[in-house]
């Protein structure tokens, strides 16, 4: 292990060219882009449809709303991952740079309810029958709630109210979509892709289950949960628990140890809900769904990765540099590491990653995260950075890096 001591400011690399670095900007993310893709598609559509019928405005708003709500699907996100990460590391570094910014997905969900919601209004605004009227404005005036709710400002400062709003709303929504289209008088088609959207938002709920957890507090900062239900989750991927279905769910990633039957979480002090399952041990929570792949899981793309994390961002690094498929080297930024996580955690990291760069922020101060990645994947001559950190931070890293011709990788926080 090694630690902010004695160690020189490292010089960065210059900056891409203005046309290559503006395509690195946040704005121009491939998050963006898929749902400006969706969109363009749509509108491309639109130009060879021209004139709409219709029966053309009720498909185009299905298509969309299908598209919506199967990109995220755990079964597709799992397939998509798996599907991105296939490729050798022999392929152009270019080629996998992209590839492993598979977890953009949410793009698609984006576009296609903006798109679908478009299409909707369109269809209602056409219509005459006023039982089809009265059910097609009460689902836009939903829609236009669920979107408004969903943009960044009110997400990020009442993300509680977002969750609960787009999961009730959600369901509504389709229970809404449901009886226009019976009231249409709709085909096969209709019906069935109806069904398989349904099928879709109600089968992580047919998993849903009370399970027993062990909890441990090495600090007031931060606990280990501790679950073995019968479920050993692959590395990189994450469980969602609460302790009131209908209210809230929390993800967070797994830890399964080489060997060993089922898994650990990290969950360290970052709200309320948080705070409370920290202070109010639980016995029991709730889980659904299954196991999902996260962000870190774009690592098999690459020869060498360097893992960027801060505080308990720790946790979704620790089953990839356990499972060590990839060679990887660490650097970990936390308040007083062994206080606050405990020395069983920490013995556990350094066994595995002995020439991490651990630095102690209650010691050293914040250091610049952006030099360390840096310097780290230089010297250990790593492909690219996953930076698993808070928003901020993260967005300075992956973009820091980003427009210097580094891949680099981070959560988008895009649900």
């Amino acid at each position: 292990m090694t630690t902010s001591l004695d160690r020189e400011a490292v010089e960065l690399p210059p900056l891409l060219s203005g046309p290559r670095r503006l395509l690195k900007h946040p704005r121009l993310m491939h998050y963006n882009r898929l749902a400006a893709l969706v969109l363009l598609a749509n509108l491309v559509f639109l130009y060879a449809a021209w004139p709409l019928t219709t029966p053309t405005l009720g498909h185009a708003a299905l298509a969309n709303l299908a598209l919506a709500v199967v990109a995220r699907q755990q079964y597709v996100i799992n397939f998509l991952f798996r599907l991105a990460t296939r490729p050798s590391t022999r392929w152009p570094l270019r080629i996998r740079w992209t590839l492993g910014k598979v977890y953009h997905f949410g793009g698609l969900h984006v576009g296609g309810a903006l798109a679908g919601a478009g299409w909707f209004l369109a269809l209602t605004v056409r219509t005459t029958n006023r039982p089809l009227m009265a059910v097609g404005w009460t689902l836009i005036a939903l829609l236009a709630v669920i979107i408004t709710t969903a943009l960044p400002p009110f997400r990020s400062r009442h993300h509680d109210h977002f969750e609960k709003i787009h999961r009730i709303g959600g369901w509504t929504a389709l229970a809404l979509f449901w009886t226009h289209t019976l009231l249409s008088t709709p085909g096969a088609a209709e019906v069935s892709v109806l069904a398989v959207v349904t099928f879709s938002v109600a089968l992580p709920w047919l998993r849903l289950r009370k399970v027993d957890v062990r909890v441990e507090r090495p600090s007031p900062h931060v606990v280990l949960a501790r679950f073995n239900y019968g479920e050993t989750p692959f590395a990189g991927s994450s469980t969602a628990i609460s302790r009131s279905p209908l209210k809230e769910w929390h993800s967070f990633a797994n830890v399964p140890s080489p060997g060993e039957s089922g898994f650990r979480l990290t969950i360290s002090r970052a709200g309320d809900w948080t705070g409370s399952f920290i202070d109010d041990m639980p016995s029991k929570v709730w889980v659904k769904g299954i196991t999902t792949a996260g962000v870190a899981n774009i690592e098999t793309l690459f020869k060498k990765v360097v893992y960027v994390a801060t505080g308990s961002g720790i946790g979704p690094c620790l089953p990839h540099l356990l499972a060590a498929e990839v060679p990887s080297r660490l650097v970990w930024a936390t308040r007083d590491p062994r206080t606050t996580y405990g020395d069983g955690l920490v013995d556990e990291i350094l066994a595995v990653q002995p020439h991490a760069l651990v630095w102690d922020t209650s010691r050293h101060g914040k250091p610049d995260m952006v030099r360390l990645a840096y310097e780290a994947y230089r010297d250990f001559g790593a492909e690219a950075v996953i930076c698993i950190s808070n928003k901020k931070l993260t967005w300075q890293v992956v973009h820091g890096l980003e427009r210097r011709g580094i891949p680099a990788y981070g959560a988008i926080w895009d649900s």
